[in-house]
């Protein structure tokens, strides 16, 4: 049988990302999300919750991430659910958790005060989003009383 490990989120980053490097010299850095859900209830109230995310990255998506992601920055993370597990040295207890390995990071919203744009990366990889443009749909023409087709009809 197949098996599918995929996760797409969209939120905010929790605090600024700390870059490490490891002992062979691949940066790596976790990173919080807040990822918010408003609904209403079946009286009609509103009502918003809030899941907190912990995301790790590697390599340049991790160093991206360091230099522009900043605590309340939206971002877009692709990735795949990953089980963490260690045994409690005060109570020896087994724990586990589970965090997204990132592999693919858009930043999105405005460019923050530093205004540049990151370096690098293959002609695949997207780390930044320019910010979306806000146009008025197209109008539609009134309908014409001929029995022609419209061969103009935006689909």
């Amino acid at each position: 049988m197949a098996n599918v490990n995929k996760v797409i989120l969209i939120g905010n980053v929790t605090r600024d990302p700390e870059v490490k490097f490891t002992s062979k010299g691949s940066a790596v850095t976790d990173i919080g999300l807040a990822i918010n859900r408003n609904y209403t209830l079946d009286n009609g109230e509103k009502r918003e919750e809030t899941t907190f995310v912990d995301v790790e990255l590697w390599g340049r998506l991790a160093e991206i991430a360091g230099e522009y992601a900043k605590k309340g920055r939206p971002l877009y993370i692709e990735g795949r659910l990953r089980m963490d597990t260690w045994e409690d040295k005060a109570s020896g207890q087994k724990r586990s958790r589970m965090k997204v390995v990132g592999e693919n990071l858009q930043l999105l919203g405005g460019r923050s005060e530093g205004g540049s744009r990151p370096a690098g990366g293959g002609e695949h990889e997207s780390h930044e989003a320019p910010a979306p443009r806000r146009t008025a749909p197209p109008s539609r023409p009134a309908p014409s009383s001929s029995s022609e087709p419209d061969d103009d009809i935006p689909f």
